[in-house]
């Protein structure tokens, strides 16, 4: 799991993103498509056409980190290029990493009673 310091926002960008895109590439697409900075400790989520593979930009306050995950099988849920830019919590960003649907968790069934 990637470490979210406390106060980070958690960013996607909505639509499906270039993923031959490094670094800077996608810093870029921060600053000019999102309005954002880059350099502010926030992480920026992007995901590519196909649906199977998302990219973690992150500042990290010494420099830039970028994680990158593939799923073998399935696809991230992601929101619509109309949405723009969706903001979600550090515990919706670990549901969307998982493949969990992170709009709508399931609640795991609870036992009643003891006994």
């Amino acid at each position: 799991m990637i470490p979210v310091p406390s106060g980070a926002r958690v960013w996607l960008a909505a639509g499906h993103t270039d993923m031959r895109k490094g670094f800077d590439g996608l810093a870029l697409l921060v600053q000019q498509a999102l309005a954002r900075d880059p350099h502010g400790g926030h992480l920026f989520v992007f995901r590519g056409r196909r649906g199977g593979l998302i990219k973690v930009l992150w500042h990290d306050g010494q420099g830039l980190c970028l994680y990158a995950k593939r799923l073998e099988r399935g696809r991230f849920i992601w929101p619509s290029p109309t949405d723009g830019v969706v903001t979600i919590t550090p515990a919706q960003l670990g549901y969307l990493l998982e493949g969990i649907d992170w709009r709508m968790p399931q609640q795991t069934w609870r036992p009643q009673a003891a006994g």
